[in-house]
């Protein structure tokens, strides 16, 4: 029996081709994964510096939860996992307690802090 390689194309995203845009965001908000793919950085965030670097592998790693649907944000919701959580005014509550958005202990921020470093 034959074998035949398919022409899958998997969008696998990098620095080098995810468009990454500056811009000015919240306070204390370095950067943020949008549901198309992009990334935006704020604008005072120098380009190449450790920051941004770590910025981009993190916000990385959300655009891959998304893509491998371990992840779905929207306006009202985090959906981690297949389990949603409601979201409102900067805060998610998960398993019955409010965490500001991007809070170190939530699953999905363990997982792209954990990229931060990466090379």
């Amino acid at each position: 029996m034959a074998f035949k390689l398919g022409s899958e194309n998997r969008d696998i995203r990098t620095p080098e081709n995810t468009p990454i845009f500056k811009k000015k965001l919240r306070d204390g908000v370095n950067a943020e994964a949008n549901n198309d793919g992009t990334i935006f950085i704020d604008s005072s965030i120098k380009k190449g510096s450790s920051v941004y670097k770590k910025a981009v592998n993190h916000e990385l790693k959300h655009l891959e939860q998304m893509d491998t649907g371990k992840a779905a944000y929207d306006d009202d919701s985090v959906t981690w996992k297949g389990k949603k959580y409601p979201r409102k005014k900067g805060g998610i509550i998960y398993k019955g307690r409010w965490f500001a958005e991007g809070d170190n202990d939530l699953p999905w921020e363990k997982e792209a802090i954990a990229a931060e470093n990466k090379k």
